[in-house]
């Protein structure tokens, strides 16, 4: 249990300096992910750097965007490919950041696992949500409080009902 509440410590101090940023967790980790990177990159790569669904990291750096922390252009090289970068506002904002956020320390961390280390966590891991009564609920990024509020807001009833039936367990 210590190292479970030492992952959550470590997280919840990434999401307190998002927090004197003016970000959220999801957005500050995005931010150091292009920043690290150097050079422009689509949403593709993005999303796996960040180990993230494509549509997930999307709708984060679409908040990034309409701050005028990010901007997207077309390649140069190919023009159906989006690219995204810093712009001089993000540049900034992202020196202030923590050199690596915690979400990036975290999947790092995983994906060194063996393949067999990694099946056994998940399962677990997968075991602990549905007694928790949290198997039908959404995984956005890691402290995206915007699509955590927004689910909260438009729970299933059903979802309700099997965390009731979990709890009475």
């Amino acid at each position: 249990m210590d190292a479970f509440r030492r992952i959550v410590h470590a997280l919840r101090s990434s999401h307190r300096a998002a927090a004197d940023l003016n970000l959220t967790g999801a957005q500050l980790f995005v931010l150091a992910t292009l920043g690290a990177a150097g050079e422009p990159m689509g949403v593709k790569e993005l999303a796996e750097r960040t180990r993230t669904d494509q549509s997930t990291v999307s709708v984060v750096v679409g908040r990034l965007v309409d701050r005028g922390l990010v901007e997207r252009a077309r390649s140069t090289v190919d023009t159906r490919r989006v690219e995204l970068s810093l712009t001089a506002r993000g540049k900034m904002l992202q020196q202030k950041t923590p050199t690596t956020v915690a979400q990036q320390k975290l999947a790092d961390a995983l994906w060194h696992l063996s393949a067999s280390d990694a099946g056994t966590l998940s399962r677990i891991l997968k075991g602990i949500v549905e007694m928790m009564g949290e198997a039908d609920a959404p995984a956005p990024m890691l402290f995206d409080e915007t699509a955590a509020e927004q689910t909260t807001r438009h729970r299933r009833p059903a979802t309700m009902k099997a965390r009731t039936r979990a709890v009475r367990r």
